[in-house]
């Protein structure tokens, strides 16, 4: 089946959108199927608003019909809500051709802590974009509730998974600072909630990993915590292994691959009992969730690395796309988009 999945979140972007895409790219191709990708890159863009490191695409209609055009795909995934997927969304509603969407983050949340703007606006916005999607695809059972309780009714499943092969335990000494270490990794942006880790009274070290608008804000304030920028798969996975604890603190994920990747590592997890915690570590005993996160940290202290990476171990990019693909719509068995 040839596949064109549309996307405003791309390299050079480190974040949770952009890998499991890539990812989920990578395993419709082992699978056989021709996957086609429009994204920022090739378009002229701008840096976006308050987050400079997100582009956004400048007029891109003409293009994108361009692209759809000439590699006439069986289906069509529109994965964000930005300047490439409204114009994607217009070109298949136009054409009578049917898609599906994606809701990856919590994007009225993170407006919300940016702007101030109200969630009753943003959601207004995202049932505009979301509803004439034959399947929007949610990445957890909490979230697809959350989303009908604002009034959306095409929501199905859409998982995550973990490269076991390269988030593994292995020895490591990459982190030298005095234990028990403590590690935060993610976008370093307000809605992450950092902040609230970085104020903890904790033994040890802690650490910080990954960019954003908040980092020498946050390096500022907090001097005496450790500070690495943005990773390689590889390197990452040594910091996660060289750690004690991973500390998820963001209360708007709507998943959070970090806490796959450093439970694969053998790093038990603390986090608040939320969205995103609560779906990926469901009742298992690969990580502590307290609304005092100081507590919950010093709880997984206990925990052995082993638990953590048996948990991790059922979740693969496999399963992942494998559903992905099940809620694909693809044209020849649709004639029309309600």
């Amino acid at each position: 089946m040839k596949i064109m999945i549309v996307t405003d979140a791309w390299e050079p972007q480190v974040n949770g959108v952009v890998r499991t895409l890539k990812q989920t790219m990578h395993e419709l191709r082992k699978l056989g199927h021709e996957i086609e990708m429009i994204t920022p890159l090739g378009f002229k863009t701008i840096p976006c608003p308050t987050y400079p490191d997100i582009s956004l695409s400048l007029f891109p209609g003409k293009k994108v019909v361009q692209k759809m055009t000439d590699f006439e795909p069986d289906a069509i995934h529109i994965a964000t809500e930005g300047p490439l997927g409204i114009a994607a969304r217009s070109y298949a509603l136009k054409n009578k051709l049917p898609f599906t969407t994606a809701y990856h983050t919590r994007f009225p949340e993170y407006v919300k802590a940016r702007t101030g703007i109200p969630l009753a606006i943003t959601y207004k916005f995202l049932r505009w974009f979301h509803d004439p999607s034959l399947a929007l695809m949610a990445p957890t059972e909490v979230v697809i509730k959350d989303l009908k309780h604002y009034g959306f009714t095409n929501t199905v499943l859409w998982t995550r998974g973990v490269d076991l092969d390269v988030f593994k335990m292995q020895e490591s000494r990459t982190l030298d600072s005095d234990p028990p270490i403590f590690l935060c990794v993610g976008r370093v942006a307000v809605e992450k909630n950092i902040e609230a880790f970085l104020e903890l009274k904790l033994p040890g070290s802690k650490w910080v990993v990954g960019d954003g608008p908040a980092l020498e804000w946050l390096k500022n304030k907090y001097p005496h915590v450790n500070y690495l920028g943005v990773l390689q798969q590889e390197a990452l996975a040594k910091v996660y292994a060289a750690a004690d604890v991973f500390v998820f603190p963001s209360k708007t994920d709507t998943f959070g691959l970090v806490l796959l990747e450093a439970m694969a590592c053998g790093l038990p997890v603390a986090a608040f009992p939320v969205t995103g915690p609560i779906d990926v570590l469901g009742d298992s005993e690969a990580g502590v969730m307290r609304e005092n996160l100081q507590e919950a940290c010093l709880l997984a202290l206990r925990i052995p690395k082993a638990e953590a990476r048996k948990h991790a171990e059922k979740f693969s990019w496999k399963v992942a796309s494998e559903q992905f693909l099940d809620h694909l719509k693809p044209k020849s068995s649709h004639t029309t988009v309600n």
